[in-house]
């Protein structure tokens, strides 16, 4: 439970702060429709027949834009576009983005930034999530969306644009990567064909984000990009806690603490693939099912709670069910590693993860690598899979600064282990602006450079 307290570090960091601030609060909204009940989330007829990133419709968000579900955040604007994309059989499909433009904006940098939605649930989705008084799955059941504004946050307060795809499909198709990396690019193409109501430049300086899985959709993207959207202008991504393989976290995290990624991810795996879903039906204990079926409904905190510490095979007839054929024909296909990106990457992982090993990340990068790959790898000692997400942030905005701003990309890989990242005195930096722009936009104050409030 100590681990617990860690992902949940931000929240637990600002809610005093806030506390001590109630005239800033604003007045309570009506909650959102859920996305499974908000027919903008439905496409029109006949959109199979448009290209992949077409804005299929587009709308101010029907809340406001919230630091952690109850603050409204001081931007400029914020859309959601309902987008044409593909699933992992190149259907058609559509799912949604979230637009967010800073004060005082730079339309001509575009960040994507994906976050880890880890759930099975559509109603997890962070389009929903970002907004004031969404709410689902109890207190914490979205938190995870509504901490990581603690990091495009500050992206938004340096007037990066930033854009936020439900990168997991209509379905919420945990894990379903190739889906996932195919979502974020199409977002992408989305924003660039916004310009009319976003004033994004027609050709921006490009970057991806994401940790965890929000690291796999980014990581795909990266893989996809120069088969998929070749012409998109992508300078790079960084990708923290990378989880290269599925199989191997099944065993990693078993009666651990995040246990509960094993029934979500497997879930949503099912939502995208037929196969994996007859696999559950036939393999699951009739005594468990019901309780296995209840990923159907939390999102990542709930299932963290929800599992906590349970043997997952408890729940099947065959302890050698993810080995069969099936499973491991869709794993296998939804592994990191089956392209090589042609964007330089940032590569931060921690030593001592418990979600997904660390060697597997190493074996990664080295296929990237012998491929002709340019990877930053940074490799943390002093934390664990959740701490990471919050230390190692600093090293990824630092990063993608340096993209932004155009600055070249040593050719090559590059390996490096270190006791913490934030040693280095301009990591710390970085992070206390990711912190105090969290607290800025709890507290009201206007996000973007050079504004005050």
């Amino acid at each position: 439970m100590a681990r617990l307290s860690l992902l949940l570090a931000p929240l637990f960091a600002v809610l005093p702060l806030v506390s001590a601030f109630p005239a800033q609060l604003p007045a309570r909204a009506t909650a959102p429709a859920l996305p499974v009940d908000d027919p903008f989330y439905i496409p029109p007829e006949g959109f199979e027949s448009s290209a992949p990133g077409t804005i299929l419709r587009h709308r101010t968000p029907p809340n406001p834009i919230a630091a952690l579900g109850f603050a409204k955040v001081n931007i400029q604007a914020a859309h959601q576009i309902l987008y044409r994309t593909s699933d992992s059989s190149g259907n058609a499909i559509a799912t949604v983005s979230t637009i967010l433009i800073p004060h005082n904006a730079d339309y001509s940098k575009l960040l994507s930034y994906q976050v880890a939605e880890d759930a099975a649930d559509p109603n997890c989705a962070p389009s929903y999530a970002l907004q004031l008084e969404a709410a689902h799955d109890g207190i914490l059941g979205l938190v995870i969306p509504q901490v990581e504004l603690l990091f495009f946050g500050a992206a938004l307060n340096k007037g990066w644009v930033v854009t936020v795809p439900d990168h997991l499909g209509p379905k919420a198709a945990f894990l379903a990567n190739n889906l996932s990396g195919q979502a974020v690019l199409d977002n992408i193409r989305a924003a660039l064909a916004s310009s009319s109501f976003t004033n994004i430049t027609s050709d921006p300086t490009i970057a991806l984000w994401g940790y965890s899985g929000g690291s796999l959709a980014s990581g795909f993207a990266a893989e996809l990009h120069p088969t998929y959207a070749p012409e998109l202008n992508i300078v790079g991504a960084a990708l923290g806690g990378t989880v290269p393989k599925i199989r191997p976290v099944i065993d990693a995290v078993n009666k651990g603490l995040f246990v509960g990624l094993v029934p979500s991810g497997i879930q949503g795996l099912a939502n995208e693939y037929p196969d994996i879903q007859q696999l559950i039906n036939d393999g699951l204990k009739p005594s468990k099912r019901a309780d296995f079926n209840k990923t159907q409904n939390p999102c990542l905190s709930g299932d963290i709670l929800q599992y906590l510490g349970q043997d997952i095979y408890d729940y099947t007839n065959d302890r050698n069910i993810f080995d069969q054929p099936a499973a491991v024909k869709v794993m296998d296909a939804n592994a990191m590693g089956q392209h090589v990106p042609k964007i330089p990457l940032l590569v931060y992982k921690s030593v001592g993860d418990e979600i997904s090993p660390v060697n597997d990340t190493d074996a990664l990068v080295e296929t990237y690598c012998n491929a002709g790959a340019s990877v930053e790898y940074k490799r943390d000692e002093l934390s664990e899979h959740a701490s990471l997400e919050i230390t190692g942030s600093a090293d990824g905005l630092l990063w993608i600064m340096d993209r932004m701003n155009n600055k070249p990309v040593q050719q090559g890989c590059t390996k490096s282990t270190a006791v913490t990242g934030l040693a280095d005195p301009k990591a710390l930096l970085a992070l206390g602006d990711e912190i105090l722009t969290l607290l800025k936009a709890i507290l009201a104050g206007p996000i973007g450079p050079g504004v005050v409030g």
